[in-house]
């Protein structure tokens, strides 16, 4: 076994309870012993998705192992490795993978339950023991804040642009992205980086112009504009959107559903906008042939594809950092900020 310098305890968040962001008890505990075939990794980076939030309120639909620690998205520095681990050595940079057991091809019941920060514990602690299976090596460019941003928001947006062969998106396609969190922000970019054009939708004035720098050739506000699907549609010249990241809940997927090209793909992420009793059924996705897919972020392959682009750009594929970061011992605080939904892009953690 090679080692640097192995600490005798670790300091992490743990899943208390789930009735809130007061369920987060955060402490000192002893270092588990490392397994034959594990990594230990010392985090120096995290950062927060919308389900984070959700299992803190126990609200989120998959499975969740009792006092986890939270926190799918982590990169840092390997320490030691078990006997039997041949993928990294001591000082390697390294990403974490959201599905421990999604190594490629399509997700099966096995490989969801592998999630790390639910299943398996996550990210927020400053060492953490992982399969040498369930790690990427990090491109050299980017800091370890930026690097953990990749895990969910970054892979899930190469998987629903890139993720389906009927659906690859390719310069002068449209794409509509909602929103400014993670995975929205990182689909503009990775439309903007094959040629393609993009609609971006915000309720917050103010972020027009982050939106307009980072490349959105559109930007609608959905406040003022309770119809922007059929207006993101008049954009294209009445030819509708090729694809469309639906990341809000029932009342945006109405608008997806008016954007959406016929034969288009509509990729369903999340519901941060909540649902509702009354969603979008099937009959509409047979009157308006398009393909809704729903996706759970994607594989180590995905991601080992996703990274190499991201070296071929450095500066345009470079990972949106919110420009509020907070320490480890403040991650209360951070789940707060999103929630708030005032953030841009990725709300992330720097851990010393």
């Amino acid at each position: 076994m090679g080692s640097i310098a192995v600490p005798q305890t670790v300091k992490q968040w743990n899943v208390v309870s789930h009735n809130g962001f007061d369920g987060l008890k955060f402490s000192e505990q002893p270092l588990p012993e490392l397994g034959d075939s594990q990594v230990l990794v010392k985090l120096e980076g995290a950062s927060l998705n919308y389900r984070d939030l959700i299992i803190a309120r126990g609200e989120y639909p998959f499975g969740v192992a009792p006092n986890v620690i939270p926190g799918s998205d982590g990169a840092g520095t390997v320490v030691s490795v078990g006997k039997h681990v041949t993928r990294f050595r001591p000082g390697d940079r390294v990403i974490t993978l959201f599905n421990q057991g999604h190594l490629g091809g399509s997700l099966t019941p096995r490989s969801v339950a592998t999630g790390t920060g639910g299943v398996l514990d996550g990210t927020f602690r400053n060492y953490g023991a992982f399969s040498e299976e369930a790690l990427v090596r990090c491109p050299s460019h980017l800091t370890p804040v930026e690097a953990a941003t990749l895990t969910c928001a970054g892979l899930t947006a190469w998987n629903a642009l890139f993720g389906s062969a009927d659906h690859v998106v390719r310069a002068g396609h449209w794409v509509l992205v909602q929103g400014t969190g993670g995975v929205s922000i990182f689909a503009l970019q990775f439309a903007k980086a094959v040629g393609a054009k993009v609609i971006a939708t915000t309720g917050s004035p103010d972020k027009v112009p982050l939106l307009k720098k980072l490349g959105a050739d559109h930007v609608l506000n959905y406040k003022e504009d309770p119809s922007w699907g059929q207006t993101a549609k008049g954009l294209t010249g009445g030819r509708g959107v090729d694809h469309v990241i639906q990341v809000a809940g029932a009342k945006e997927m109405e608008q997806s559903i008016a954007a959406v090209k016929m034969d288009g793909i509509i990729d369903i992420i999340g519901f941060v906008g909540g649902t509702a009793d009354k969603e979008p059924g099937f009959l509409q996705c047979l009157s308006n042939l398009f393909t809704a897919r729903g996706i759970l972020v994607g594989s180590r392959t995905q991601m080992e594809e996703m990274l190499e682009a991201i070296e071929a750009h450095p500066e345009a594929l470079r990972p949106v950092v919110d420009h509020k970061v907070f320490k480890l011992e403040e991650l209360k605080e951070a789940y707060e900020y999103q929630w708030s939904g005032k953030h841009f892009a990725k709300v992330c953690v720097k851990i010393e």
